[in-house]
């Protein structure tokens, strides 16, 4: 598997499809609800063309107060049956919905993705990849992770409605 550790102006027009993993020793931090939900340096990205970096945490790194599992399920033709998690502020109960999920058996070429978990950036305080802001993916149904150093366009924008 291969690894990123820089920054890399990339052209996700060139990412491959089939979608490729990498693990990345990029810092990462997370926060919701004014807590850290994760901060690691060891992640795994899924590239798939004209997507942003999906981003993957390791379950080690997870402040696991900040998460309840949710209802519903759904199928990736290339990760398997994901299931999904709400964010839930321990304070006060506030939630956001199916904000995040994971792979529990994935298929066997994503088979490094179990128990690993993946979230909405629209629906954090904040994401940060080596100290660079993330910006989430157009449309909100997908769930890249948008770094400046990247080139679009990116599929869900709707002023490229050809990239569905």
């Amino acid at each position: 598997m291969d690894t990123i550790s820089s920054r890399r102006p990339d052209r996700v027009a060139d990412y491959p499809r089939p979608p490729a993993l990498v693990r990345c020793s990029l810092p990462v931090r997370v926060e919701v609800f004014g807590q850290t939900l994760a901060a690691t340096e060891e992640s795994l990205w899924v590239l798939e063309t004209f997507h942003p970096p999906t981003v993957y945490l390791p379950p080690e790194a997870l402040n696991r107060q900040l998460l309840q599992p949710a209802d519903g399920r759904s199928f990736c033709e290339w990760k398997g049956l994901a299931s999904y998690w709400d964010l839930v502020s321990p304070g006060d109960g506030r939630r956001r919905r199916r904000a995040a999920w994971s792979y529990p058996a994935p298929t066997a070429g994503f088979a490094a993705l179990a128990g690993w978990l993946s979230l909405y950036p629209s629906q954090t305080d904040g994401c940060w990849v080596d100290g660079a802001p993330v910006a989430p993916q157009p449309g909100g149904f997908y769930g890249g992770w948008i770094l400046p150093w990247l080139q679009g366009p990116f599929k869900g924008d709707p002023e490229h409605p050809e990239l569905v």
